[in-house]
């Protein structure tokens, strides 16, 4: 019987998990989509996700898909959204779901992908999103912070921003096509997009920005940084429960919508 595939947007609070994938130890969020897929057809369909966040780290954007047979499929796309939200818990949440093409590969598809890290920084933390950004409480240069984020736009050999992941085999050249840092008063948000991301990139990137912004580096030591490929030369790695998974493009052009905020005066940070 034939196939059908089907595309999911999924958005979570990952601090209570080990990540995205199924892991051996502790649990991954691709573990509870599963169950609740389970829950909904027998033949407990796998999920195949664009990305593999880290411990503690966030999506709002992760883009997934899975296959049923088509005598198994009897709702629409905003029915299936709603019943696998009945059965996951309150920090996962399945943002729209719809066919896809049969061809379609939520990871082979991608052609990059958006990263935002939050930073708060002001001496009190702001308690409401103390989950989601990292607290530095001294003040930062925010023009120098600025320029050296400029330096890391472009095709580069990003060693010196990634830890060992057991994958070394795949090549650490990578292409940022925009690193930006947004002020709203005390939340500054970091936005980093490319091609693609090596173990724990964006986190070193972030983290050796802030850095800068302390003084502890001027700003155009971030060109000998890249130039060594050295983990040992740049700066130190952000903590996870800052950073977010917010979009994934893909070969059409169109890129994984937002979650639409419809209170009028709604915070959107960033």
């Amino acid at each position: 019987m034939e196939a059908l595939k089907f595309k999911l947007m999924i958005a979570y609070d990952g601090t209570g998990y080990e990540g995205w994938q199924v892991q051996k130890t502790g649990t991954g969020v691709q573990q509870k989509v599963e169950e609740a897929l389970a829950k909904l057809f027998p033949s407990r369909p796998r999920v195949h996700s664009s990305s593999r966040t880290d411990t503690g780290v966030h999506a709002l954007g992760m883009v997934a898909h899975f296959e049923v047979s088509q005598g198994k499929w009897k709702m629409t796309g905003r029915k299936l959204s709603l019943a696998l939200n009945a059965w996951l818990p309150e920090d996962v949440r399945v943002v729209s779901a719809a066919r896809a093409r049969a061809d379609f590969h939520a990871r082979f598809d991608a052609t990059g992908k958006q990263y935002r890290y939050f930073v708060w920084r002001h001496p009190a933390m702001n308690p409401l999103i103390r989950l989601t950004a990292w607290h530095v409480p001294r003040s930062l240069d925010l023009r120098a912070m600025r320029i050296a984020a400029r330096l890391f736009v472009g095709k580069h050999d990003f060693s010196s921003f990634t830890a060992r992941s057991g994958h070394e085999r795949e090549t650490p050249v990578r292409t940022l096509t925009r690193v930006e840092i947004q002020r709203r008063g005390p939340l500054l948000t970091f936005i980093i997009e490319g091609d693609g991301f090596l173990y724990k990139m964006c986190r070193g990137i972030v983290g050796t920005l802030v850095q800068v912004g302390l003084g502890k580096f001027p700003a155009d030591e971030i060109k000998r940084m890249l130039a060594k490929k050295d983990r040992q030369v740049s700066g130190m790695t952000a903590p996870a429960h800052g950073l977010v998974l917010s979009k994934v493009f893909y070969k059409s052009g169109a890129r994984t919508p937002r979650p639409k905020v419809r209170a009028r005066h709604a915070h959107r940070p960033g």
